[in-house]
């Protein structure tokens, strides 16, 4: 029985290792996984914004999935205008605990996706203009030279008063 539970064990092991093979992503293929460009994951590790990459035998990095996971939180992140210093403990964060536990970083993450919200407003406001000027024809008319400079040349005002 002993010699059974043993086989078991050993052909779990093995299962693990080949999964844990399975998992191993050259820095080349992190970077196609992730937008990232090599030099970039490279900087990252250095700064300590990722842990140091496990290395092959001929001392080549290799990236699990939890990395690429870490990564793409990484470009969220950045994407909502967090500078690269203030992501660190996020980053712990998200391997340790919980969000919730922490009442200022929860605030912090909701201002973040705050500001995200105003910069999609924004955007929405130029595809309005793009679309306007599809319609009319001609990138500029004398309307848009009378336009009040806040609400942009030839477009309506602003879709909610919050955002001016």
């Amino acid at each position: 029985m002993a010699e059974q539970a043993y086989r078991w064990t050993e052909q779990a092991a093995a299962s693990e290792t080949e999964n844990a093979q399975q998992e191993a992503y050259t820095i080349k293929q992190t970077s196609e996984l992730t937008g990232l460009p090599e030099d970039t994951i490279r900087y990252y590790e250095k700064i300590g914004l990722l842990p140091r990459a496990k290395r092959r035998a001929n001392t080549h990095r290799v990236y699990g999935q939890e990395d690429v996971q870490t990564m793409k939180l990484i470009l969220c992140l950045k994407k909502t205008g967090m500078p690269l210093e203030e992501m660190k403990p996020y980053l712990e964060m998200s391997q340790t605990g919980d969000l919730a536990e922490t009442p200022e970083a929860f605030e912090r993450i909701r201002e973040y996706r705050a500001t995200v919200l105003e910069q999609i407003e924004s955007l929405r406001t130029i595809v309005d203009f793009i679309d306007l000027k599809l319609a009319q024809g001609t990138l500029l008319n004398r309307q848009d030279c009378d336009a009040d400079p806040q609400e942009g040349p030839g477009l309506p005002a602003k879709r909610d008063s919050r955002f001016r």
